[in-house]
């Protein structure tokens, strides 16, 4: 979905110390062995439940827990809240089974905070491509650990200027973004009847439990998208996880049409086919929001919007688990605002009573 950081990125800098919570013991055997074949990360401790996690969380530091969802007595889901307060910052990686229960609490887990997840696989095969997709997601949030050091840009306000009412939202984001989406969606009221289009890199299995907890946060419906699908006021559609979301006008109005070619950013689904059919089709009234995530995808697309009439919000550095996204979009000041999740809400809301008074 987005390419690992260059090996040796962090490695002036101290290891990230990593805790592992899973009740199995081999797991948490064959985990410590993958993260300690790294010298960028350390292993601070791996426990058998979430209690324990908290409470070694309360006296000793993690920059990264790996958190497993089903475990006996407190769940990791139900414990998350407390394992996100006692770990004062740090980030969770949730590694999640496929089953249909682990895949929807890990949907959960990521609106709840946790920062990115892992599908873990059957038992005796925690090796080889999983090894490689661990080290990856680490290199991620090792990284956003070392961007806090830098100097932050400070969040801009709304320029007051008067534009007409969005006529869509168009929404991309990666890791951190959808509990940006869920503070950002919960300041924008029924008023703000626009469709949404929203490409979150997820994997497949996942996007029918991320489209009802969507539709939960925003207070609309919305689906998994599917070719030739009409698109409608106050519903939201999401992108599959093989394909790209895009937009063409029709006769009497707009219909989503889905892309499966390689992407100029190598995502699928990638937000760049995206800002750009909404930026083609709905000109000044499209509205991109570019929400945490790793990489770049989205700043090809965000350009094409911008020089079709339409207007880009960025998250702001302080508030995104990766400021990789939203930054590549300010860098090439395609941004007329940065600001964090919430404040982007009300700023779209802002919009809708401006237009309407």
């Amino acid at each position: 979905m987005t390419a690992q950081p260059a090996s040796g990125a962090v490695s002036d800098r101290r290891p990230a110390d990593v805790l592992i919570v899973d009740d199995s013991i081999v797991a948490r055997a064959v985990l410590r062995r993958i993260i300690e074949s790294d010298p960028r990360y350390r292993v601070a401790g791996a426990v058998g439940d979430a209690t324990a996690a908290i409470n070694f969380l309360a006296r000793d530091h993690a920059d990264v827990v790996l958190l497993d969802i089903e475990m006996p007595g407190q769940s990791g889901l139900a414990a998350l809240p407390e394992i996100l307060a006692a770990g004062r910052g740090a980030q969770v990686l949730i590694v999640s089974s496929t089953c249909a229960t682990g895949v929807e609490a890990t949907v959960c887990a990521l609106a709840l905070g946790a920062a990115d997840t892992l599908v873990k696989p059957g038992a005796g095969v925690l090796a080889g491509r999983f090894a490689e997709l661990l080290h990856e997601r680490l290199a991620r949030l090792a990284e956003a650990r070392c961007m806090v050091e830098r100097p932050v840009l400070r969040s801009t306000p709304l320029p007051r200027v008067r534009r007409e009412a969005p006529r869509v939202l168009a929404i991309g984001a990666s890791t951190g973004g959808i509990h940006a989406l869920g503070q950002m969606l919960a300041e924008i009221d029924a008023a703000c009847d626009a469709p949404m289009l929203v490409t979150q890199h997820l994997p497949a299995a996942f996007m029918p439990y991320f489209a009802r907890q969507f539709a939960q946060l925003a207070g609309r419906p919305c689906f998994v998208a599917e070719d030739r699908m009409r698109i409608r006021p106050g519903h939201a559609y999401i992108a599959p996880g093989d394909a790209h979301l895009t937009c063409v006008a029709i006769t009497d109005g707009q219909s989503i049409r889905l892309e499966r070619r390689r992407s100029d950013s190598g995502c699928s689904p990638s937000a760049d086919p995206m800002f750009a059919s909404v930026g083609e089709v709905f000109g000044a009234g499209a509205l991109a929001i570019v929400l945490s995530g790793m990489g770049r995808d989205g700043v090809i697309g965000a350009q094409r919007l911008i020089d079709c009439g339409g207007a880009l919000i960025a998250q702001d550095r302080a508030s995104s688990v990766v400021w990789g996204m939203p930054g590549a979009v300010v860098e090439k000041g395609l941004a007329e605002a940065v600001l964090p999740p919430d404040a982007i809400g009300r700023a779209v809301r802002a919009r809708f009573a401006d237009a309407i008074s």
